[in-house]
């Protein structure tokens, strides 16, 4: 099933302008086809990085005004040309040698771009040294095109943030209609990739923040099992959820990523891939949660089809709708939000377990929003 069947003309319209008007060269383009585009000479890693820079610069900083990168690296020119030099002198470095690959802006990069989760407040940081991930990424070939924007601190800044929105990046926008939810927090890395402005992208999540925008955007996210991926230089929320995940346009090349990021020994992701994978495979699937979008049904419809006729076992599964009163409380553990706060936490703590206050009072940390008569909206009265 191609990517984008499901976008209607008046949705796909919605960033045609000038980028429709003359085809993108490197329109859905995997990471498999550049790299035999550039074993064939076809593309050297400079033309591709000119190539995206350029389709930045038409829809994400002009034209739709997409703003989903917060950052170019001044440097990613150079790095395409010196990777251009090597893979002539040697061959490829890896398996990702002269892709370019934006990252998200929580994520430290030892380079003279910033690291900023999107807030102002950290604006002009600049880190020592890669995070894992990005130490990953430059080891296997890869060029960090630029960053990400956010929903800023990764949507723990408050209850009612805004999906994609921070205070250095502004607003992203959902390339398939403008005024709806890119969702988030990698909000950036999903919208970039679906629009065609990179290879690839990393998003990070702690619940819900790399699989909700890509769903969203229609591009392929994988939240890793936890401590797969190496989180060292990530801004943190909870270590007990935060990860770095693969996002992009499709399974094969989310493997790829994932098999470059990946810290632990295991399987080879993208060697696994198997057309006859889903026998045998038993999908509950949850119509009561499904909406009634009539478009939308029809959909969910022919991909159920097309997973029986791959030979999954695909049973109906009635899950009960929770409310936030019947939600089991789940708070972050204090040594979590006590290390990621950068030691700044008070002592203070319901019997509970509930609430985490600020030593001024003035804000509150918690797991999850459950039904309590001291409690109104997630925050301790």
């Amino acid at each position: 099933m191609l990517r984008r069947r499901f976008l209607t003309a008046p949705a796909g319209a919605l960033i045609t302008g000038s980028c429709r008007k003359k085809a993108f060269e490197l329109d859905e383009a995997t990471i498999g086809a550049l790299v035999e585009g550039m074993r064939s000479g076809k593309y050297t890693s400079r033309r591709l990085v000119e190539l995206y820079l350029g389709r930045i610069e038409d829809i994400d900083r002009g034209g739709p005004l997409l703003r989903s990168i917060i950052e170019l690296n001044p440097d990613a020119s150079s790095i395409a040309a010196d990777l251009d030099s090597e893979y002539r002198d040697k061959g490829p470095r890896g398996p990702l040698h002269g892709i370019p690959v934006l990252l998200k802006d929580n994520l430290d990069t030892g380079d003279r771009m910033q690291t900023t989760a999107g807030s102002l407040a950290l604006a002009g940081h600049r880190a020592q040294r890669d995070s894992a991930v990005a130490a990953r990424l430059r080891a296997a070939g890869a060029i960090l095109l630029g960053k990400t924007n956010l929903s800023e601190w990764a949507n723990f800044r408050s209850t009612r943030s805004t999906s994609g929105w921070s205070g250095r990046g502004g607003q992203t926008r959902n390339p398939y209609a403008l005024d709806r939810n890119p969702c988030g927090s990698s909000s950036g890395s999903a919208v970039s990739v679906a629009a065609n402005l990179c290879a690839a992208a990393i998003g990070t999540e702690t619940d819900g923040s790399i699989v909700c925008p890509s769903s969203i955007n229609g591009i392929v996210g994988i939240k890793p099992t936890l401590g797969l991926v190496g989180g060292r230089g990530i801004i943190p929320i909870a270590h007990s959820q935060d990860t770095a995940g693969p996002m992009a346009r499709t399974v094969r090349d989310a493997a790829i990523l994932l098999d470059v990021i990946r810290e632990k020994p295991g399987a080879n992701y993208s060697g696994a891939l198997n057309r006859a994978g889903l026998r045998g495979v038993r999908i509950g699937m949850a119509r009561n949660l499904a909406g009634s979008n009539e478009h939308a049904g029809k959909l969910m419809k022919d991909a159920v089809a097309v997973m029986k006729e791959q030979g999954a076992l695909v049973e109906d599964v009635q899950r009960a709708l929770l409310s936030h009163r019947s939600c089991e409380r789940r708070p972050l553990h204090r040594r979590q939000l006590y290390a990621g706060g950068g030691g700044r936490l008070s002592e203070h703590q319901r019997a509970d377990g509930l609430c985490e206050r600020a030593a001024g009072g003035d804000f509150v940390l918690w797991g999850r929003i459950c039904g309590s008569d001291t409690t109104q909206h997630g925050v301790c009265l």
